[in-house]
């Protein structure tokens, strides 16, 4: 099952998220001449384990790589919102950022972790989807929410279609077997978060996880998401 849509906004967490959650279907989509937008709403500058890291220095990092694997699956655009990793909040302002962005780009498919997966999530990703699925809907959607925007020339947009990766009700599977190979170089990218492990260690689980997700269906490895249909 599969959807070919013309924009596609991923909204993601931290850096290197999208990459575990959909990268994949990104590249597929990529490949079939759909614009995609990434847009990272935090900075990434506790995601370390080394000690001496700084976070400043770690932030200009991660952007870097998020750079770098968004240009490998043939993202169109990357937009960094530089929250505090750890910080995020369900915010008015927050929100807003994201009706904006969503106004602006006008995507089809809006693509985000899913933020009712019980018990251990980080917050910033149950923050993400909660704050991305209340900007689709219906915010993005309603003509007199934020006016203001309306005065920047920002008319109303309906997204038609959530993806919510992480969840542990999919209802929607996407064919990766042919951009698994992608996935994998995208999240090397991510240098600051996966360089310690070797070839084997981060290929054999991820392919291992891929190919639970696909089971049942016509292909070998999949990405799961739940879908909604957003209302009218």
């Amino acid at each position: 099952m599969t959807m070919k849509p013309a924009q596609v906004m991923v909204i993601t967490p931290h850096p290197d998220d999208a990459e575990y959650g959909a990268a994949g279907t990104v590249a597929r989509w990529a490949k079939e001449g759909t614009k995609i937008v990434y847009v990272v709403c935090t900075n990434g500058n506790k995601g370390s384990g080394d000690v001496n890291a700084k976070p400043e220095e770690l932030a200009a990092i991660r952007e870097r790589e998020q750079v770098a694997a968004a240009r490998l699956l043939g993202v169109r655009e990357t937009v960094f919102l530089r929250h505090e990793d750890q910080e995020l909040a369900d915010t008015p302002e927050f929100r807003k950022e994201l009706v904006r962005l969503i106004r602006m780009y006008r995507p089809d498919i809006v693509v985000t972790a899913d933020p009712y997966r019980r018990y251990v999530w980080h917050r910033d990703h149950r923050i993400t989807g909660q704050v991305a699925l209340d900007a689709i809907f219906p915010y993005a959607r309603d003509n007199l929410s934020y006016p203001d925007l309306l005065e920047e020339g920002l008319r109303p947009h309906r997204v038609k279609v959530a993806l919510l990766w992480g969840s542990e009700d999919p209802n929607y599977r996407v064919d990766i077997t042919d951009t698994f190979d992608l996935k994998l170089a995208a999240l090397r990218c991510h240098e600051s978060q996966v360089g310690n492990l070797s070839s084997p260690e981060l290929e054999e689980p991820l392919r291992r996880r891929h190919r639970l997700m696909a089971e049942g269906e016509g292909f070998e490895l999949a990405e799961a998401f739940h879908r909604i249909e957003m209302p009218r």
